[in-house]
């Protein structure tokens, strides 16, 4: 068993400590962020005593048991708000009509698991009736940041060999933007009603969901003719936990505690790269 330790400026003293922790044999840099301690001992008490110590340390740290290759995955599956991007789309859609705060709080009780996803969705896209849709346009430009290390990872994951999917509750006028400006292969999405160049507060087509997701994931794989178990799913709230139950690796992103304690990996300090230490 194996763990890796990653911190955006990780100390020495406290890498050395942790592994001591952990009765690690040695202590390898993976790079000047990244460290594997080898051979650990693997005790749930000492991982508890471990996870503990990194959380304090802001570090993540990863248990693997089992060497793997990025290559040996096909498929890299990304939600897109808080995730691939580093805000909620319909948060600051909402804030150009000075509804940022109701909409925020409906958008975190979702990610939650607290309120099911459809009824959110609709709750936060009626607020928004009436909103010229030149706002979406402002957004994009002046608010949609890419979260760290995203490109590292997506350069890595196609040098792998792997495709790209942008799976997200949020709108098809953000995913089709990034995914032609990344170069991704796929993505799917929820659809804004426009009429008269104005929000009408609705969704056109079947909602993206937890259900969606999972079967999206599974119908690219699918088209691919691999198995979902050859899939890397990146996700931050309670609807990606059903297509990150069917991946062979589920990676949550600075995302919920629900999340997180549910996930293969969780990356809460580093950047979207984080997994590339995993597979060295």
């Amino acid at each position: 068993m194996n763990l890796i330790l990653q911190g955006l400026h990780p100390e020495p003293t406290v890498i050395e400590r942790i592994a001591a922790l952990a009765h690690a044999r040695r202590v390898t840099p993976i790079s000047s962020q990244a460290f594997r301690c080898e051979d650990i001992t693997d005790d749930d008490a000492i991982n508890t005593a471990v996870a503990d110590a990194c959380l304090q340390a802001e570090l993540d740290c990863t248990w693997l048991d089992t060497p793997r290759r990025l290559s040996d995955f096909k498929l890299v599956a990304m939600d897109m708000d808080s995730t691939l991007i580093t805000i909620e789309c319909i948060d600051e859609i909402a804030d150009m009509q000075g509804l940022k705060p109701q909409v925020s709080e409906i958008t975190e009780a979702a990610m939650r698991g607290e309120i099911a996803f459809p009824e959110s969705l609709a709750r936060r896209v009626a607020l928004l009736k009436g909103l010229d849709a030149s706002a979406l346009q402002r957004v994009y430009d002046e608010r949609v940041v890419l979260s760290p290390g995203a490109q590292n990872m997506l350069q890595a994951v196609r040098a792998a060999g792997l495709k790209t999917l942008l799976v997200s509750g949020g709108f098809t006028f953000f995913t089709d933007r990034i995914k032609a400006t990344l170069g991704l292969d796929y993505s799917h999405s929820n659809t804004l009603e426009i009429a008269d160049g104005k929000l009408t507060g609705k969704v056109v087509g079947t909602v993206v969901d937890a259900d969606e997701k999972k079967h999206t994931v599974e119908r690219i794989c699918a088209e691919m003719g691999i198995s979902t178990s050859q899939t890397i799913v990146m996700g931050d709230g309670a609807n990606d936990l059903q297509m990150m139950r069917i991946a062979g690796l589920s990676v949550a992103f600075r995302a919920k505690p629900l999340v997180r304690t549910q996930a293969d990996v969780a990356l809460n300090f580093v950047g979207l790269d984080g997994i590339l230490p995993l597979f060295q």
